[in-house]
């Protein structure tokens, strides 16, 4: 039996048949099992894992047999999982997050995830996801673009062969930073079957034009992965819930009315101070969220309003590009 066919898919985690998780990200100073353990212990139903050092290496040696322990494991535990790519410095011990698809040296990015196409194909995750990187200030914004559809081309050519769904994130200072990029980069790559689009929430209430709940119904038909964490307008900080400006029954009921089945993963990966609290805390809010009325949306009447709402529109992005 391989570890895709023996890996579970929870049917419901939440409340209103929304399953939650909760993004390794955030356990960083936890070993994986122990990461791995305490997710489900706290009631989560799925775990976002993000390929770093010390959690599934996919540079280390012995890469199949960890693989295999770590399926096991999701299995023990009923965990679905979806795979992250977002990692640190696992690729240069120096430049963060580099190299990107974007770079002149960009190999390393590409075998990087084509191994995360083939531990999330052995692993039987629901999506594997990865973004396009800060356009190097050196690097044409023409031959940015032209970098990342080639690059993209290569990882779905890898995900279509494997089966494995991808979900392409809008990252805010990135060059594909909202859902109008994703567009135009699912366009540019003949619209492929198994790319679908990662939302992280907080994102949208960081940028977007749209409202949030607006905005997962943009892109519900194409939705594959959500992260979820509060947000404030114009800063790219990821939030414990409450803490930012995000009205979240709202949020949760659009993902229920776009049919959405898949994981809902807490994404705060600046809190590995005091994870398991974080966890339990953030589990506890969603699941009352889910269970509360939606708040009823106020149209906007007037082209004043109209208007206020549009000069909304964020110019900056904070000052860590990829808060991640």
């Amino acid at each position: 039996m391989t570890a895709a066919e023996s890996t579970p898919v929870p049917a419901v985690g939440g409340s209103g048949g929304l399953r939650f998780g909760y993004g390794t990200n955030g356990f960083a100073n936890h070993r994986l099992d122990d990461a791995l353990a305490v997710i489900a212990d706290l009631g989560y139903v799925g775990v976002a894992l993000t390929l770093d050092h010390d959690h599934l290496d996919p540079f280390a040696p012995e890469l199949a047999r960890r693989v295999d322990a770590v399926a096991r494991r999701l299995t023990e535990l009923g965990l679905a999982v979806v795979i992250e790519t977002g990692a640190r410095y696992l690729l240069d011990p120096w430049r963060k997050h580099a190299p990107t698809l974007l770079h002149d040296d960009a190999a390393l990015r590409v075998e990087f995830l084509r191994r995360a196409v083939a531990i999330g194909a052995d692993l039987g995750a629901e999506a594997v996801s990865f973004w396009a990187g800060v356009r190097p200030e050196a690097v044409a914004p023409t031959l940015a673009w032209d970098r990342l559809v080639a690059g993209s081309a290569t990882v779905v050519e890898a995900a279509d062969r494997a089966g494995v769904t991808l979900g392409f994130e809008p990252e805010p200072g990135m060059l594909v930073e909202d859902i109008a990029g994703w567009r135009r980069l699912h366009a540019a790559l003949d619209a492929p079957a198994c790319l679908g689009i990662t939302l992280d929430i907080g994102h949208c209430r960081c940028l977007e034009s749209l409202s949030v709940p607006d905005c997962v119904r943009d892109v519900g038909p194409h939705l594959v992965n959500v992260q979820i964490d509060d947000m404030r307008r114009g800063t790219h900080e990821h939030l414990e819930f409450g803490e930012g400006e995000i009205d979240f029954p709202p949020v949760l009921a659009a993902l229920r009315e776009v049919d959405y089945r898949g994981l809902v993963a807490v994404e705060l990966p600046r809190h590995s101070h005091a994870a398991p609290a974080v966890a339990a805390r953030s589990l506890d809010y969603l699941r009352n969220a889910s269970t509360a009325l939606p708040t009823p949306a106020t149209p906007m009447t007037s082209t004043s309003e109209c208007a206020a709402a549009a000069d909304d529109i964020p110019t900056g992005r904070g000052d860590d590009p990829g808060l991640r």
